[in-house]
């Protein structure tokens, strides 16, 4: 009874096993020592997904609302597709039900502002599917798993101390010390926001070459800046200057579209009747400017419109407009400039002009190819009531912040914060952590390691080394700050050509090669003299139109622009003296640079703690071009005809005969300019209320205000002022930069503020007309302001 009893309780104590056991435990056998364990079933630990087809237009809808609406981008149709097959293949037929594909792509959205990139989600290069290969990397059943990510990242950071993707733009930057996912090391800023060791500015401090600048083109189409995507050459062929001067005529015109003046808003409209009923002038102030295109001008004889155009000379040396669409013929017997002397107009200008059309008849004769229609010089004449520049746009507004200058680092709609325009970082991504190091570093007026006086950019204009009386007033300038501690050094010098009085390679009165390079080993004779500076500033050379090699076939007459660093060839004396200096010097164990030398471009750019700080510096006798190529009006209260281009009016006859007097002197008009803005204001009540203030300064006002209206830094024709077309971007001033200093020796030195650019102009090392003065132009990075200085030697 008990061995039945045993033998149902063991019989009772077996259960069937779950899997059959490939090896079992019997005498004939025995237990293995590694048993066999079963597979697990994939469907207890992963979800199935199943893959399906799934089209751009299905997924437009949630794609645009999580890109465009939430995140500011926008997608391509190439970029809507990959897209589309990526949420297809990975969250399968729950992209929907399940609100899978909204998580997804909005972990796409956020990787793909993270790694610095446009605000155009693009394909073509590759971009995007790098950003689709790491995102399907963490993805399980269809979800984004963020303990992937998040343990991913540790151990990379432990393990090697870099990103699994360094964004793009600080890839190409010379610093291999970077493990921020942000970028932000790459610019000597960790990772959590603290300044690192070294407090030099000078450690933050670029300078973009014009040859390798980014070029960027404006897309009109999809209104946003893109990639040029061809490879530039010195020798275009003709097609490229069609598209250079496209590139800049649509630059100004998205612009202008931009400025409130040519904004039509539909609750101004609603409340015009009322406004017309009390007031005229209110109506007329809540009227919006409308662009007509020339071609639009056919059939439509006797009616006002606003022209915008390039000005231009026919075959016939008739003055012309010309857009995308066809030339106009103008008439400026009763043109007023806006505003009255306030700036220059030329040919090769992009203006706006109002007045009235007519067609070909009793008043103006047949045109050059009258009825050639859209493409072509249309019939008829346009007679021009106002003629001025386009309305400049601040870099504030271009960039979408808010009071840059202020503190606060509020983000404005609209805008093109995210191209980094420069290779340095855009405004978006590294704006606000630049501009807090940069109040770090320079904003601490009591600050022992970062002086006011280190934040000094000290400009020389005219630097003619075959001059003895220009060696001996550079001697005194450094002279200057070598007296002064350590620590208060400037951080950079940048001296300006032309290096000789002549051109030189062409026979001229400054010689050949060797004279150029005596020349130039004496001025790194007078550098070696001042090793405390060499060792701790930056010396930045840019080359004006009488220097190699444009020289030996220009003959000092104007080079094409941009024009290439002086050939090193004959700068290695220079170089020498810096490495001697560094050598030199004892400097204790730290990350603070070593003095450097840079053969620049002309132009050429600096940036100041990534996108924070942008100055041009151009090297040009363009008062004396805009003089010689300029439009003459006809005065005010004077009925006699308008003259040609070799008329003047009375305002230039009081200029050129007060303009030696006056040449010398210095001009710091910032107090009364630092306001100043662009607008459309009405001719006729602009009167001559320049004549009240000196002639210099209006001088300077005129001349700033034309080129940074015109936001480029030659607007003269391409017969007058070569341009390589494949680099003519490098020559854009926008945005507009912080300062922009123009070196024209024609001018007296001056220093203003207009649309919060600040402008600047040195003039020449040695004053004209004053015998025994050094004049030059010292700019302070923290103020952001400069300061025309002078010294008798």
């Amino acid at each position: 009874m008990a061995a039945r009893t045993t033998s149902t309780s063991l019989f009772a104590q077996v259960q069937a096993p779950s899997t059959i056991d490939p090896v079992p435990s019997s005498s004939a056998f025995g237990t293995p020592v590694h048993p066999v364990r079963p597979r697990p079933t994939s469907n207890a630990t992963t979800p199935s997904v199943l893959p399906i087809s799934l089209t751009s237009a299905t997924l437009r809808s949630l794609a645009f609302r999580t890109f465009t609406k939430k995140h500011n981008l926008t997608l391509t149709s190439s970029a809507l597709q990959a897209l589309a097959d990526f949420i297809g293949t990975n969250c399968g037929s729950g992209w929907r039900e399940e609100g899978l594909a909204e998580k997804v792509l909005d972990e796409i959205a956020k990787a793909w502002k993270k790694d610095g990139s446009s605000v155009i989600v693009a394909s073509e290069h590759g971009d995007l599917d790098g950003v689709l290969r790491n995102i399907e990397g963490f993805m399980t059943g269809g979800r984004v798993d963020h303990q992937r990510i998040l343990s991913r990242q540790s151990s990379l950071v432990l393990d090697r101390g870099l990103p699994t993707a360094a964004p793009r733009k600080f890839r190409n930057l010379d610093r291999v010390d970077s493990q921020s996912s942000l970028g932000l090391t790459a610019m000597d800023l960790e990772e959590d926001g603290n300044v690192p060791q070294t407090r030099d500015p000078r450690s933050w401090l670029r300078i973009v070459d014009a040859f390798e600048q980014p070029r960027f083109i404006y897309n009109a189409t999809q209104r946003h800046f893109e990639s040029a995507g061809r490879s530039a050459s010195l020798l275009a062929g003709p097609t490229r200057r069609t598209a250079f001067l496209r590139d800049r005529y649509q630059l100004v015109h998205q612009r202008i579209l931009r400025n409130e003046a040519f904004q039509t808003s539909t609750v101004a409209l609603s409340r015009s009747k009322v406004l017309r009923r009390s007031s005229s002038e209110i109506a007329m102030s809540q009227q919006a400017y409308k662009l007509t295109p020339v071609a639009n001008l056919l059939g439509r004889s006797g009616s006002t419109h606003v022209l915008l155009g390039l000005l231009g000379n026919s075959p016939t040396g008739d003055l012309i407009l010309s857009d995308l669409t066809g030339s106009i013929a103008l008439d400026l017997e009763h043109a007023r400039p806006v505003p009255e002397d306030g700036a220059w107009f030329t040919p090769g200008m992009i203006v706006l002009a109002e007045g009235l059309y007519e067609e070909e008849g009793s008043n103006s004769g047949p045109g050059l190819a009258g009825d050639g229609g859209v493409g072509g010089t249309i019939g008829g004449r346009f007679f021009v009531a106002s003629l001025g520049g386009p309305p400049c746009e601040r870099r504030e507004v271009t960039l979408g912040v808010n009071d840059t200058g202020k503190g606060s680092d509020a983000i404005a709609a609209g805008g093109f914060g995210w191209v980094d325009f420069l290779g340095v970082g855009s405004e978006r991504a590294a704006g606000a952590s630049m501009r807090s190091l940069e109040k770090e570093v320079l904003g601490k007026q009591d600050s022992v390691i970062a002086p006011s006086g280190r934040a000094r950019i000290i400009v020389v204009g005219e630097v003619n080394l075959d001059s003895a009386n220009t060696l001996d007033a550079l001697k005194q300038i450094l002279g200057v700050y070598a007296n002064e501690p350590a620590e208060q050094t400037p951080m950079t010098f940048i001296l300006v050509g032309n290096f000789t009085r002549y051109a030189v390679l062409s026979g001229s009165g400054s010689g050949g090669s060797i004279e150029y390079k005596e020349y130039i080993d004496s001025l790194a004779s007078s550098l070696s003299e001042y090793p405390t500076i060499l060792e701790s500033s930056t010396f930045i050379f840019v080359p004006g139109d009488n220097d190699p090699w444009a020289s030996a076939f220009s003959a000092g007459a104007a080079a094409a622009l941009p024009k290439r660093a002086v050939p090193e060839m004959f700068t290695s004396r220079v170089k020498r003296a810096f490495t001697s200096a560094n050598s030199e010097a004892e400097k204790p164990a730290s990350r603070t640079p070593k003095g450097e030398v840079i053969w620049s471009t002309n132009p050429s750019r600096l940036t100041l703690f990534g996108p924070a700080q942008e100055l041009v510096v151009f090297r040009d006798d363009m008062s004396g071009r805009f003089r010689r190529k300029g439009l003459r009006f006809r005065p005010v209260g004077d009925s006699s005809v308008v003259g040609g281009a070799d008329s003047s009016d009375r305002s230039d006859r009081i200029m050129e005969e007060h303009g030696d007097e006056n040449s010398g002197s210095k001009i710091n008009v910032d107090q009364t300019v630092e306001d100043a803005e662009s607008v459309l204001p009405d001719p006729k009540t602009n009167t001559s209320a320049h004549l009240s203030i000196p002639l210099d300064v209006h001088a300077a006002r005129k001349l700033v205000k034309t080129i940074l209206d015109q936001g480029y830094l030659s607007p003269f024709p391409l017969t007058d002022r070569p341009v390589l077309w494949d680099y003519g971007t490098a020559l854009n001033l926008y945005p507009l930069p912080t300062a922009f200093i123009l070196v024209d020796p024609d001018m007296p030195p001056f220093t203003l503020t207009y649309e919060g650019c600040h402008a600047m102009n040195p003039g020449a090392l040695v004053a004209p007309g004053k015998r025994g003065v050094a004049q030059w132009m010292e700019y302070n990075a923290r103020t952001r302001k400069g300061k025309a200085r002078e010294l008798r030697f």
